[in-house]
């Protein structure tokens, strides 16, 4: 003889179970889409070279490390986080691969070796700029990296790192990094100057960035 209510007990344990499976579903998807908003969610690929403007995507406490790997060898770059729009969006363009295959197209030793012109004329961008920003106090000294600019709140995707130190280029320019090894790898870049020479070599390939977050 079957026992009184057995039929809704059984009921009841099905629908915890359904409810328990339901909620094991959902926690994953809630993990997956935490784990997509996380650094190395952020930082994927896409191959484009037009944004309207950089995502944020780093997290000021945290710290970030930059290897630019060329055709000689990699320069790493400690960037700063206590300069987070201008890192923010050196990193977001170095995420996405706008980088990558780019050139050092100025090249002037006892000074700077620029990159991140997609045009490798000194005139492109990559369609947006970002506003100038106070970098404390880091300073121009050799083997720091700063965007480059036209003038104010014109820093795109163009960078530089100085091979010597610039105290001139303070307070227009803002420090964001410095190289911590490498630098003789950068002192090995072909020197070009395409505003003197039309006809100047072709500038050393930048290979890829990569970005790792500490």
């Amino acid at each position: 003889m079957t026992a009184p209510f057995a039929g809704c007990k059984r009921a009841s344990l099905t629908a915890r179970l359904l409810l328990f499976t339901a909620a094991l579903v959902a926690l994953a998807f809630l993990v997956a889409a935490c784990a997509d908003r996380s650094f190395a969610g952020s930082c994927k690929r896409s191959g484009q070279q037009q944004f309207d403007e950089p995502a944020d995507i780093i997290d000021i406490e945290k710290a970030y490390v930059a290897t630019i790997t060329t055709e000689n060898g990699d320069i790493i770059v400690e960037l700063f986080s206590d300069v987070p729009i201008t890192t923010n969006n050196f990193v977001f363009l170095a995420c996405k691969g706008f980088y990558d295959g780019l050139t050092f197209h100025g090249v002037i030793p006892g000074f700077s070796a620029e990159a991140g012109d997609p045009t490798a004329t000194g005139t492109g961008g990559p369609g947006y700029t970002i506003a100038d920003e106070d970098d404390g106090d880091h300073t121009f000294e050799t083997g720091v990296i700063s965007m480059a600019k036209t003038g104010p709140n014109a820093a795109g995707s163009q960078f530089f790192i100085t091979y010597t130190p610039q105290p001139s280029l303070e307070p227009d320019f803002t420090v964001f990094g410095r190289v911590i090894a490498g630098m003789d790898v950068l002192r090995q870049l072909t020197p070009r100057d395409p505003s003197q020479d039309a006809n100047a070599p072709p500038g050393d390939l930048i290979e890829s960035i990569t970005i790792e977050e500490q």
